[in-house]
């Protein structure tokens, strides 16, 4: 559930222009030459996501050329990526004042003047001069007008956004929720109704918030089909928790805009949900950023502003944002979910291990936080607490749940690499019973079979199709021509594992595969080529490494048919080298 592309395209652009103006004039800053090591290192930190460091090199430069609005520009973005919205405002203010134009200071600058609910500033700002960006000036001035008293000022101004159509749904969102916090359900409801409902479908938040005004309507059993509708049955615990409340009776109050103040920290936030995957993480983070400082309390705001600071590497950053999410508050557990993984993103698996444990004890019966549990003690080669937990998720997810055939087919790989093969097929079979076309599942049981010499002309069905879904996966290649190699049709397997090494070149296992394969036609040089390749690329520290070194340096010394006789195993029908 998104906003319309064409209003994603016309957000980006007004966000864009701006920065990218600024981006343009810091390839030649005119700063001095006692100054350029603070710029650099600023410059260099802002390309590494460091805000922190960038602000403090870009303040250091700036102490030496107050003037600069190189500078200035960058320290006030650096601050706001930060949310150190307030502590920004004295050099954005400094730069509207030398008539710098800069979409960061004019940000800054309208968001302490929201914050201070100085509503009459707002309205006196030149939208020409002192302009954030086309949308988000209209939206503002509309609340704007709702905060001096005025509603019908700030509708008139809400449909006249409205009347550029690829802003309509931001606009119709907006005077939907300035409605709602003033006590016009009614109003907001016909709103949501339109066109089949559209506007409810652009994001979570919107079919949340119509929910609640339903509700206020009277019509719980009207919100319960817009949950169902848009959420399915299996709803995690701030769905759930509103789905509860509405079964029970309860008229459940809007609380997705409660004051003006809150309405413009909604302008950010709709902004920021817009720009995240159309534009890069740096732009939405500032957005919610704002909108995090407006109103400390919205949830989806801390949760999104942590997940981008996650995908921009500040882990500590982001762990910090997720923590500020209340222990009883319905979306702690996604908090907690986003926090361990900026934890094993940051190279922390012990501890993200640990959060998860006292998540899942939180909450024993959520699948989701049983599956991450699983996920993580997977990557970590602890396959039998892995086992655990999935065996957790499997039992308390929904008989239709889309993720289940994951669950088995992940709690399949623990098996299988603890050498429970019984109960690894079993698991893999049930994956396929509920995602039959699925490549992963029917490389990996394709490809196990395979090394075990069992059901080969089954194993080789699966593997064919999963090349056929994937012809660009060079492990699941790989095992194509394994499994012809296996079934000793060698002729067949060279082209499939001469493929499987253009697309994977430094792996040790497809180069290895791929020597095995020339040997058995007969092109030894070849063979021992590839030997000598796949022995360069196979990592020492990997304890579960599928490419065995020493397998490999003996082929290299004896040849693979010795190998075969000294393993107790049938040797190959060779052709030399001339066919």
């Amino acid at each position: 559930m998104t906003f319309s592309k064409v209003a994603l395209a016309a957000v980006t652009i007004s966000l864009a222009l701006p920065l990218t103006a600024q981006e343009s004039r810091m390839s030649q800053p005119d700063i001095g030459r006692q100054d350029a090591g603070a710029y650099l290192a600023g410059r260099q930190a802002v390309y590494g996501s460091d805000y922190a460091v960038a602000a403090q090199y870009y303040a250091r430069a700036l102490m030496r050329d107050s003037g600069n609005p190189d500078l200035m520009e960058n320290l006030v973005l650096s601050q706001l990526s930060l949310g150190q919205v307030a502590r920004a405002l004295p050099v954005a203010k400094r730069m509207e004042d030398l008539g710098v134009s800069s979409q960061a200071a004019h940000m800054v600058v309208a968001g302490n003047l929201i914050a201070d609910e100085d509503f009459a500033a707002l309205l006196s700002r030149d939208a020409q001069i002192q302009s954030i960006g086309p949308l988000v000036d209209g939206l503002v001035l509309a609340w704007a007008h709702m905060g001096a008293g005025s509603v019908a000022q700030a509708l008139e101004q809400f449909d006249k956004v409205a009347e550029d159509n690829g802003l309509q749904g931001f606009a119709h969102y907006h005077k939907a929720m300035a409605l709602a916090s003033v006590g016009d359900y009614e109003g907001a409801e016909a709103l949501f109704a339109a066109d089949e409902g559209a506007l409810g479908m652009v994001s979570r938040r919107a079919a949340m918030a119509r929910a609640e005004i339903l509700s206020l309507l009277g019509r719980n059993a009207d919100a319960l089909a817009i949950i169902k509708d848009s959420f399915g049955t299996d709803l995690d615990p701030a769905l759930d928790d509103l789905a509860e409340r509405l079964r029970a009776g309860e008229q459940v109050p809007f609380s997705h805009v409660r004051s003006v103040r809150d309405g413009m920290a909604e302008v950010f936030l709709t902004l920021a949900q817009a720009l995240a995957g159309e534009a890069a993480d740096p732009y939405a983070l500032i957005y919610a950023r704002m909108a995090e400082f407006l109103r400390p309390d919205n949830i989806d705001a801390l949760l999104m502003t942590a997940d981008l600071l996650d995908r921009l590497g500040q882990y500590d950053l982001a762990e910090a944002t997720f923590a500020k999410v209340p222990n009883d508050h319905p979306s702690h557990f996604a908090a907690e979910l986003g926090r361990a993984e900026s934890l094993r993103r940051a190279g922390r698996p012990e501890a993200a291990i640990e959060a998860l444990k006292k998540l899942a004890a939180a909450y024993p019966d959520l699948a989701p936080v049983q599956t991450a549990l699983g996920d993580l003690q997977r990557q970590q080669e602890n396959y039998a607490d892995a086992i655990s937990a999935y065996d957790h998720a499997i039992d308390h997810s929904e008989a239709n749940s889309s993720v289940l055939w994951f669950l088995h087919y992940a709690r399949g790989i623990s098996h299988e690499r603890l050498g429970q093969w019984d109960s690894a097929e079993v698991d893999f079979r049930r994956a396929l019973e509920l995602n039959p076309d699925q490549p992963q599942v029917l490389n990996y049981l394709g490809y196990s079979l395979v090394e075990q010499q069992a059901h080969l002309d089954e194993a080789l069905d699966m593997i064919e199709r999963a090349v056929a879904a994937e012809p660009d996966s060079g492990y699941i290649v790989d095992s194509l021509g394994w499994a012809l190699f296996r079934l000793r049709r060698y002729d067949e397997a060279v082209g499939h594992m001469e493929t499987a090494v253009q697309l994977m070149p430094v792996d040790p296992v497809v180069n290895d595969h791929l020597g095995d394969v020339y040997w058995a036609v007969g092109r030894i040089r070849e063979a021992e080529f590839q030997w000598k390749r796949a022995l360069s690329f196979v990592d020492p520290e990997e304890k579960d490494a599928e490419a065995d070194p020493d397998r490999i340096r003996r082929k290299l010394e004896i040849g693979l048919n010795a190998v075969l006789a000294e393993e107790g195993a049938e040797p190959l029908k060779l052709r030399d080298e001339d066919g």
